[in-house]
C-alpha cells in the first residue's frame, strides 16, 4: 500500500436522496474514473488504486454508497432500500450532481452490480466498465436453460481444476 498517499478530505455533495460522501483524485479534466467498492468494504479499498489511476491522468470518484461512510439519506422519511436499482440510480445523480456526461465505471462485489445495472440501465452514461466478481445482474429466463454441452463441459472442469486437492506441485 503507498503510505504517502490519502484519501484526503472527504467531499460531500447533494445527489438525489442522498448526501453523497466521495474522495477525489486527479486532474479535474481527466476522463473520469468512479470506483465502487463492495459490501462489507469501503472506499479505502481503492487507496492502492486511486493514486496510479490519478497519476495516469484519471479524475478519480469513489464515493461511499449507501448506507457506508459519511453517505446519507437527505429525508428520514426515505425508504432505506438497497435494491440494485436504487445504487445505480445513486450513481446516475451522483454524476449528475458533479456534472459528469460519462465516466468509466469500476467495482467489485455490490460496486460491480452497481456498475452492471448503471451499463444496462443508462449506456450513454457509461464509458467503459469494469466489474470484478460478487452480484453481477443476470437473465433469470436465460438461466433456466442448460448450456450447450460443451459450454457446460468447460464450466465443469474449470471448476473441478479450480478445487481439486493439491498434489504437492502444480
Amino acid at each position: 500500500m503507498n503510505s504517502n498517499w490519502s484519501l484526503g478530505p472527504i467531499k460531500q455533495i447533494d445527489a438525489g436522496l442522498l448526501d453523497v460522501g466521495y474522495a477525489e483524485a486527479g486532474p479535474s479534466n481527466g476522463p473520469v474514473v468512479i470506483l465502487l467498492h463492495g459490501w462489507p468494504y469501503d472506499i479505502y479499498s481503492f487507496a492502492e488504486a486511486a493514486p496510479l489511476l490519478a497519476a495516469a491522468g484519471y479524475r478519480v470518484i469513489i464515493p461511499w454508497l449507501r448506507g457506508y461512510g459519511t453517505t446519507k439519506f437527505l429525508s428520514a422519511d426515505t425508504m432505506r432500500n438497497g435494491q440494485p436499482a436504487a445504487l445505480g440510480e445513486d450513481m446516475i445523480h451522483l454524476m449528475d450532481a458533479l456534472k459528469i456526461d460519462k465516466a468509466i465505471l469500476a467495482g467489485f462485489d455490490w460496486g460491480a452490480r452497481t456498475a452492471n445495472v448503471v451499463a444496462a440501465l443508462w449506456p450513454g452514461r457509461v464509458r467503459a466498465m469494469v466489474s470484478v466478481s460478487g452480484y453481477l445482474i443476470g437473465n433469470r429466463d436465460a438461466a433456466k436453460a442448460p448450456l450447450p454441452p460443451a459450454a457446460e463441459l468447460q464450466v465443469v472442469v474449470s471448476v473441478l481444476f479450480r478445487y481439486r486437492p493439491r498434489q504437492g506441485r502444480i
